[in-house]
């Protein structure tokens, strides 16, 4: 079975109006299209491909600040606004979408930006290599600030049982410094910072692979140490 992959990050109450959504997405979707081509385009989801061909996402921040605006919960203002597309790929499987969530402040519903990743094909070469999901997490970082975020497969993350801790171990991990500070880590585990925000980790230089028994257990000794220096738990609200 072939190993599926997503990227995601996670914040918890950001109250903050559609126009500052605007901004941290034109940065975030600026970065991108320097990391690959295949995050360079992205479109509006439609009932058919050559519907939604036709309505390209405008990467600007007075653009985005509209798109979200519309985006709004009808009902519930502190849910915050929604915006969702995918990069035009013909072929499914090596494809790209994205969904965000941000500006939301209810206590029971968080914000994300949750990227798709390919799966096979060209595309799924290039993207899925520890440099390139490495850029990604970081331009999750910079431009969403979120408390974590992380690049893993779906296989891996049904391997950590329930409940689960708030924020989770992926290939690519990031830890907003409001977690608090990265211990040492065992090779091959490489640590960067990003910026003032916090800590970037990235567990094997070739891809992760949760059919790997030595990927999944350094995956774990990593786990156990982040979770020991306090770094997994939940944050309180602001």
């Amino acid at each position: 079975m072939v190993e599926t992959y997503y990227a995601g990050a996670y914040w918890h109450i950001r109250k903050e109006p559609p126009e500052e959504c605007g901004r941290r997405a034109e940065s975030f979707f600026n970065t991108l299209s320097t990391i690959d081509p295949s995050f360079s385009l992205w479109f509006k989801q439609g009932n058919s491909r050559k519907e939604a061909l036709k309505h390209r996402i405008e990467t600007d921040t007075a653009s985005l600040g509209k798109m979200f605006r519309r985006g709004k919960d009808k009902l519930f203002e502190d849910l915050g606004f929604r915006l969702s597309g995918w990069n035009g790929e013909s072929n499914d499987r090596d494809a790209c979408a994205f969904h965000i969530k941000c500006g939301g402040y209810a206590e029971e519903v968080g914000n994300r930006c949750l990227i798709q990743l390919p799966t096979t094909g060209p595309n799924a070469e290039r993207v899925l290599t520890a440099p390139v999901l490495t850029g990604l997490v970081r331009a999750m970082a910079v431009a969403w600030d979120p408390d974590d975020a992380l690049a893993m497969s779906h296989a891996h993350r049904d391997l950590i049982p329930d409940p689960p801790p708030d924020a989770l171990v992926g290939w690519v991990t990031y830890l907003s410094r409001r977690r608090g500070t990265v211990p040492p880590l065992p090779a091959p585990v490489h640590i960067e910072r990003v910026e003032d925000k916090g800590t970037l980790i990235v567990l094997t230089p070739e891809r992760f692979t949760a059919s790997n028994p030595e990927h999944v257990a350094l995956a774990e000794r990593v786990r156990e140490l982040l979770d020991r220096a306090g770094l997994l738990e939940a944050l309180r609200s602001p």
